[in-house]
């Protein structure tokens, strides 16, 4: 495409070159054919050489006014054009434009729809039309750790630091009497160990389980933190009474 507009550009360079040269070619021709016919042979009194040298400065101007014409009706018109969205309407186009747009729209959109993915899959990520599309099984489950030890420190201040390969059940082990069903602690570390060290994917419903038991965990810590906020709220309210 730009090799193309190069050319086309260097075309209509070489006409006008062409064109501006024949131009003055005729215009010396005629004047010293004007000074060869005159009766003193030259440039003085010369009616004809004075016709031909007007003729050619009267279209000169003339397609200077032409050409500047032209350029300013273009402007105008392009200024004219909106620079905002605006969707085109029925009566803004021909019908034939019109149904032409409609039809080679519905066709992008058929298109689009008959080629968006539904069966494919990629193991270790969610299926596309699923409530876990996009996510990475390994990576979320990863990353919950950090969470939940977020959350275990506000509710347990003394509650250990986080290390890189610590077992979840040895880690966590102070949060187990809040929990409802230690079980859960079990699944969560469970998939967090099959996360770190096997090297296949995990699958969807071994990601399932240990992002379950994850969000149970997460919840009872937010339990017990919107506990200790009230706890806090009212012990404040209590010592303003006394």
């Amino acid at each position: 495409m730009g090799s193309f507009r190069l050319l086309s550009s260097l075309t209509y360079l070489l006409l006008v070159i062409l064109t501006v040269c024949a131009i003055l070619l005729s215009c010396v021709a005629l004047l010293s054919q004007a000074v060869r016919t005159s009766p003193s042979r030259s440039w003085s009194r010369n009616i004809n050489a004075l016709i031909i040298g007007a003729s050619y400065i009267l279209v000169f101007f003339t397609s200077l006014f032409f050409c500047a014409k032209r350029r300013i009706a273009v402007r105008l018109r392009l200024q004219r054009i909106s620079k905002h969205y605006r969707p085109v309407g029925k009566g803004d186009v021909p019908n034939t434009v019109h149904e032409y747009i409609t039809r080679e729209y519905l066709r992008a959109c058929l298109v689009a729809y008959e080629s968006a993915p539904r069966e494919a899959f990629h193991l270790g990520w969610g299926r596309p039309g699923t409530k876990y599309a996009g996510v990475r099984f390994r990576r979320a489950l990863l990353d919950s750790v950090a969470e939940i030890d977020a959350l275990a420190h506000v509710v347990i201040p003394a509650h250990p630091v986080l290390k890189p390969h610590a077992r979840m059940m040895h880690h966590f082990r102070f949060i187990v009497p809040l929990l409802d069903d230690p079980v859960v602690l079990r699944l969560y570390d469970s998939a967090v160990q099959l996360a770190r060290n096997s090297e296949a994917e995990p699958t969807e419903e071994e990601f399932e389980v240990g992002w379950e038991a994850a969000e149970e965990i997460k919840r009872i810590l937010d339990e017990c933190k919107m506990e200790m906020m009230q706890g806090s709220m009212t012990d404040i309210q209590l010592s303003d009474t006394v």
